[in-house]
């Protein structure tokens, strides 16, 4: 996915690890609408690489010597915003700087050479997430409603049961995810998720969004109930499914071939959820690079399920959303903010 005029996406390393940047830089080095065009081994030679070399894309380590990459991340947006993917180690200190970093600005998060992925499957992943990010527009932050005021969207009188709501997201979908579950009541159905993360790094996330959110929040386990103030994440490297048996939802957490690139995948998830809850379920996609998602959510809405896409003007990348609009998968398209409410509304 070249720009206009066919020219490659550039894009500029920053790591301190030589072995990272070789890496990295030969991962990239069959990708043809890819070009690295330079390495930096931290934000000082950074700095003056970027005015120099004028890249669309910014890959960067959150830790480096002499300056931290938040720190550098932090005054790049405020002086010179532009696209980064952060690379981090698989820890839970790596997983908590991701998230970090994500609300300092960045717009995409993968875990470092050597991490879960094989070569291969880390090459696929880094391209594609460049692609995202070059393509992202970043979106003025809006404040998280407190679950105080979210209190006042939910209907007690609704018995949620035996309802499901699946949400999947991608590029820019970590802030996403945390603006709709934070505007939920506590009285939500059973709520799944996934969002494109690596390991480690989603169990940061459902720990960041359980102290923010009126209701729980964990990383997915395999055999966990789905029940109303209940979220699940799907943990990173592992496709997470819906079941059913008898009057219980649970998960089933497994490995297996990746879809779309990407393991978890919003698909695997929303097929799943069409077939165990079928028109108890509510189906939401939001921001995202690629069609991960379109077609399981296809599936939900020929089973019955209400299904909702973010619209095109407040998606970081509308990209998911588009291909699952454009399949006609989704029944009603809103912006970010009005998401949660339709949830709460339709949900009864």
């Amino acid at each position: 996915m070249a720009f206009a005029g066919g020219r490659p996406i550039k894009v500029l390393i920053v790591d301190d690890s030589a072995v990272v940047r070789q890496v990295l830089s030969k991962a990239l080095s069959g990708v043809a609408d890819i070009e690295v065009v330079g390495t930096a081994t931290d934000p000082f030679v950074a700095r003056d690489k970027i005015v120099q070399l004028e890249p669309d894309v910014i890959t960067l380590d959150v830790e480096m010597p002499r300056m931290d990459g938040i720190t550098f991340l932090k005054k790049l947006m405020q002086h010179r915003p532009m696209p980064v993917i952060i690379l981090s180690s698989l820890t839970q200190k790596g997983g908590s700087l991701a998230l970090q970093a994500i609300e300092a600005g960045a717009v995409e998060v993968l875990s470092k050479p050597g991490g879960s992925f094989s070569v291969g499957e880390m090459a696929d992943q880094l391209a594609d997430k460049i692609r995202a990010a070059a393509w992202a527009r970043p979106l003025a932050k809006q404040p998280a409603a407190a679950p105080q005021a979210a209190q006042r969207v939910a209907s007690t009188s609704l018995d949620l049961t035996n309802k499901i709501v699946a949400i999947g997201a991608s590029t820019g979908g970590t802030e996403a995810i945390k603006e709709v579950l934070t505007r939920l009541p506590a009285t939500v159905p059973g709520i799944v998720v996934v969002q494109h993360m690596p390991p480690r790094f989603t169990t940061a996330f459902a720990e960041r969004l359980n102290g923010l959110c009126a209701f729980e929040v964990k990383e997915g386990a395999d055999g966990d109930s789905v029940y109303p103030g209940r979220c699940l994440i799907a943990p990173g490297n592992f496709h997470m499914l819906l079941r059913r048996s008898g009057a219980r939802y649970y998960v089933n957490v497994k490995t297996g071939p990746m879809v779309h690139h990407q393991r978890p995948a919003v698909d695997v998830l929303f097929r799943s959820v069409a077939k165990a809850a079928g028109a108890n379920a509510l189906g939401v996609i939001l921001t995202g690079m690629g069609a991960d998602g379109a077609e399981g959510l296809n599936l939900m809405k020929e089973a019955g399920s209400f299904t909702i896409g973010q619209d095109e003007a407040s998606c970081v990348v509308y990209g998911m959303p588009k291909a699952a609009f454009e399949a006609g998968a989704v029944i009603k398209q809103l912006p970010l903010q009005s998401i949660a409410m339709e949830v709460m509304r339709r949900i009864g």
